[in-house]
């Protein structure tokens, strides 16, 4: 007997993970159109940090609150911990684009020690259960 791979697909739990799925790629790909966009100000200074920057807050603090819900991270571990602080660095671009040439290659080289660092470092400490 054949399985039905499409009937599991079609389950209201299933289309919910689906459009979780979808929303997650757009709000990432948009934050990532604002770090581009920072990092042509850093790079050329023809264009604003501000809009660029709060793009890459209000799309940052988005990824979080949807990591959140979904237990992808916990604010008890290195890495929730980690997003925090990006956040602030963020918001201090907002505020004084000023200083968002060495707030951008902060925020680059240690969101990607962070992000490939290996697990148990990320997720330092453990929750308690």
């Amino acid at each position: 007997m054949a399985v039905d791979r499409h009937s599991a697909a079609s389950s209201p739990r299933a289309k919910h993970s689906d459009t979780e799925r979808w929303l997650a790629v757009a709000v990432r790909s948009v934050h990532l159109a604002g770090v581009v966009w920072v990092g042509a100000f850093v790079v050329t200074g023809q264009v604003t940090a501000r809009p660029a920057a709060a793009l890459m807050g209000v799309s940052g603090a988005l990824m979080l609150v949807m990591d959140l819900r979904a237990r992808r991270i916990s604010l008890r571990e290195l890495a929730g911990a980690f997003v925090l602080v990006k956040l602030a660095l963020v918001a201090w671009m907002v505020l004084d684009p000023d200083q968002a040439r060495w707030i951008f290659w902060s925020l680059l080289i240690g969101s990607s020690v962070a992000s490939h660092a290996p697990k148990d470092f990320r997720h330092w400490p453990s929750p308690r259960r």
